[in-house]
This record gives C-alpha cells, structure tokens and sequence, in this order.
C-alpha cells in the first residue's frame, strides 16, 4: 500500500489530523522561499506533541548544512528532504546522521536520469514538477509516465500537483513509494481541509 506524506504543516491539529486519517510522514518547510515556511522553535513544539510513529520530515533548500544539522536536531526531525541542488557531498555529509530524501524536479524524461547517482547518499527519491524559479508546492503535474517503466535504485516520493481527484491515477500510473501533497488539501497555504485531506488519503491507499 502507498505511503502518504502530508506537507506544508504550520498547525499541530492539522498534524494530528493527518496521523489520524492515515498519513504515514508529515512535513515541515524551513526555507524563506515557501508560503509553507515554519519558525523552527514553533516546528518543534508541535513536533513535541506527535505520535512517535508518524514520520517528521523537514525540507531545506541549498542551506547551509551546519544550519540544517542544527534545526534537524533541534526539531527531533526523523528525515531530511533536500530540495534544491544539493550534490552528492553535501547528501553525504547529512546522512551520516539523519535519513535523506533528494528531490528532483522533473519537466521532461532527462529530468530523470540522474538521480540513482545518488543511490549511495539519499535513502529515498522525490520527484515533483518542475517550474521556472520556484522551489515546490506549486499545484501543478507533471507527466507520471516518465517514471513508467524507470530502475530506480531507491523507493520514490511522487509529488506535484497531487489532489484527491487524480491521486488514484497517479498511484497506477507511477506506483511510487509514496505520495506528497501540500497544496492539494488545503483551504490557504499552511492550513489543511479536513475533508480533501480525508479525500486524499483514502484515494491514495484504497
């Protein structure tokens, strides 16, 4: 059965709710550039108060790593997603501590092509769409079927304009790992809708 990671998490109750309803990750934004962005001393507090098995996820963008070394402890964070063009040293450098999940932006098939160069450095792949100057949560798809058929080398994240709507068909047609969604169950960036959320989840697992 696919995982589900519910990002953009501003709100301890949106979190709690999203446990509830099945979500097996929740994600917490810590660059400047997301509408998402948490304080991390808020991030922490409401990480105090989650159930130890839902999985913390933090993303970072081209930060510095001693920065996101001490915001990942701080936070209790159980993986990091490296959300930018972090190289290979860099994924190295911080999973000597703390899992990794490496993003890739995808527009086309040679979107693709590199990421299991990082098949020793990132326990996990995320795919999303790609869109000029902005780093995520954009609401928009992209073609699932450029992952058809594809050996990657570790289980994958699908991410992108995901909704309850086309989750369904995004599980068959990509069959990743898991599925990350943000925008698509919210009623404003950084507050969840109960019953897209609910939505969402049930499409993605049934």
């Amino acid at each position: 059965m696919v995982k589900v990671k519910i990002c953009g998490i501003t709100d301890l109750r949106d979190a709690l709710k999203a446990h509830e309803l099945g979500a097996d990750f929740v994600g917490f934004v810590f660059f400047e550039k997301s509408l998402r962005r948490i304080d991390p001393e808020r991030a922490r507090v409401i990480i105090e108060d989650l159930p130890e098995d839902l999985i913390k996820v933090g993303l970072f963008l081209n930060q510095d790593p001693d920065e996101v070394r001490s915001i990942a402890a701080r936070c209790h964070l159980d993986i990091l997603q490296l959300h930018g063009e972090e190289d290979r040293r860099y994924c190295k450098r911080l999973g000597r501590d703390f899992k990794i999940i490496k993003s890739f932006k995808v527009k086309d098939q040679s979107s693709v092509k590199g990421a299991n160069r990082y098949h020793k450095e990132a326990d996990y792949y995320l795919f999303d769409t790609y869109v000029k100057g902005v780093p995520g949560g954009t609401g928009k798809c992209f073609d699932w079927g450029i992952l058809g058929g594809k050996d990657f080398k570790k289980p994958f994240f699908l991410a992108g304009g995901l909704t309850p709507e086309n989750v369904t068909a995004a599980v068959k047609k990509a069959a990743p790992y898991a599925v990350d969604v943000a925008s698509g169950v919210e009623k404003e960036p950084g507050k969840k809708d109960y019953k897209r959320l609910k939505e969402f989840i049930y499409n993605a697992k049934k």
